[in-house]
């Protein structure tokens, strides 16, 4: 009964609408045999599309695209709403996989020189794609709304701002006005929710139409080189002898490899968790540390190595550059050979490449230029025999030097590492230094007391190499300070 109704339910369907002479010729085209496990990350990546846009359609339902409700919306999709918390952790994670699939999809392209005649547009097409990906990921983390995601914005508008004539005309588009607030959040949200997903539709749309168009590349062997004015031909007699039909024969590998993605995305959600809010948005609140999502760090760590006068030119130059160079690709090499072992420097490109995003990446999550707002007071970290429950160890903390200098494996990294300063500086010197300020390091004249300067120098006094001292006595403190300064 109910066999012979979706039977009857399909032939309903079909007569009116002719869906299979549509779908079927897509799924039945042709494919090369040898067309195996290489080739499932492009399909792994659209399905990573898809579980986003049913995850963020169920985000939606519960989201508050406003300034004043946004953050709570996520606190309830998180903490109260029936699997929300696995619900974001699956569109966290799948944006993830998506950016991650995507760039090994294109690595993969590269190596076999698949962007060559006749599928040029291919890799073009596939370029414009990953770029949209980016941007989904761009605005995808304001919509958070917590400290992090609204500076970050921030900090994107200010480098767009530095582009000569357009700058200010970009940056005010991307904040959707002189500063950020609730029209910011608005203007993301329809970019990520709306127009962003659109144009990724059409792409993939038009990917694929070119993929059935042009067919999908061999396995590249050495001595089969690329001739444009008989590759079409060569192509077609091969397909006959050898080719398969993607549905059934060929088309299982993409979806086990699929269903594994999907599976490790909602086991990761599961486990994991999805990202953490930060704090509220607050413009008055500067001790934060805004920093991208992952796939961002290595820009994030490039720009941080920068001198001064290059990070203009940088900022503005490096993307345009590696995007033109991109989309030139396929024009200025679209013929020859495809075989890696035919095209060593094609494979020492990806290996560096993959090496510095790896490292820079690390890097970048890393941050060791940024100050760690988040360091907890040394009494907590070091035994108190060593002085870090006295009153100079609390001056340490209280100013704000524990977010920029470490000491026995605690605090930042911005500043030089005091765990042994009372070897290298005197009493003056540290003086000198703590107000005057230097490189980074704002002067502390006029904003500490002559009681707290006699501690945090006594303090960091002792810290010495293999003599932990106690904590030093009141007239101790008063006896580091030079008379100059005990008046």
């Amino acid at each position: 009964m109910f066999k012979s109704t979706l039977t009857a339910a399909w032939r309903f369907i079909e007569d009116r609408t002719g869906a299979s002479q549509v779908v079927g010729p897509m799924l039945k085209h042709i494919v090369p045999a040898n067309a195996r496990w290489w080739y499932v990350f492009g399909s792994a990546t659209l399905s990573c599309f898809i579980m986003q846009v049913l995850t963020g359609i169920g985000l939606a339902l519960a989201y508050i695209p406003s300034g004043g409700e946004a953050f709570q919306s996520l606190q309830y999709i998180t903490q109260q709403a029936p699997l929300g918390s696995v619900l974001r952790g699956m569109h966290f994670f799948g944006a993830s996989a998506m950016v991650l699939l995507a760039a090994m999809h294109m690595a993969q392209v590269y190596l076999h020189a698949t962007y060559k005649y006749p599928r040029e547009m291919n890799w073009m097409s596939g370029v414009v794609l990953l770029l949209f990906t980016l941007a989904m990921g761009f605005t995808g983390q304001l919509l958070r709304w917590d400290a992090n995601g609204v500076w970050s914005a921030v900090v994107g508008a200010e480098q767009a701002a530095r582009a000569p004539l357009v700058g200010p005309f970009i940056a005010h588009a991307i904040l959707a006005g002189d500063n950020i607030g609730g029209a910011t959040l608005t203007r993301f949200y329809v970019l990520h929710v709306f127009i962003f997903p659109a144009f990724i539709i059409a792409g993939v749309v038009v990917h694929m139409g070119l993929i059935l168009r042009n067919g999908v590349s061999e396995m590249p062997k050495p001595g089969q080189p690329v001739v444009p004015a008989t590759y079409k031909r060569d192509y077609e007699a091969r397909l006959q002898k050898t080719g398969v039909p993607f549905w059934p024969t060929s088309i299982w590998r993409d979806a086990v490899f699929s269903l594994a993605v999907v599976a490790a995305i909602i086991v990761c959600a599961i486990v994991f968790g999805p990202p953490v809010l930060d704090k509220p948005p607050d413009p008055t609140t500067l001790n934060v540390n805004p920093a991208p999502d992952w796939y961002f760090l290595f820009y994030f760590a490039i720009l941080s190595m920068l001198p001064a006068n290059l990070e203009t030119w940088v900022i503005l130059g490096g993307p345009l550059v590696v995007i033109l160079g991109l989309l030139a690709l396929p024009l200025l090499s679209n013929k020859g050979e495809r075989a890696p072992s035919r095209r060593p420097w094609a494979v020492a490109t990806v290996v560096v490449a993959v090496t510095a995003l790896v490292v820079l990446t690390v890097y970048g999550a890393q941050s060791p230029w940024s100050p760690q707002f988040g360091a907890r007071p040394l009494a907590e970290q070091v035994p108190t025999s060593t002085g870090a429950d006295g009153p100079g160890a609390r001056v340490f903390f209280d100013k704000g030097c524990i977010y920029c200098h470490d000491i026995a494996g605690d605090g930042g990294h911005r500043g030089p590492d005091l765990t042994r300063v009372g070897d290298r500086l005197s009493a003056d010197q540290l003086i000198l230094r703590i107000n005057n300020g230097g490189h980074n390091m704002p002067a502390f004249a006029g904003r500490i007391t002559h009681d707290e300067l006699a501690a945090l120098v006594a303090f960091l006094k002792s810290r010495r190499s293999g003599t932990p001292s106690g904590q030093p006595g009141r007239s101790d403190l008063a006896l580091t300070l030079p008379p100059a300064e005990r008046r």
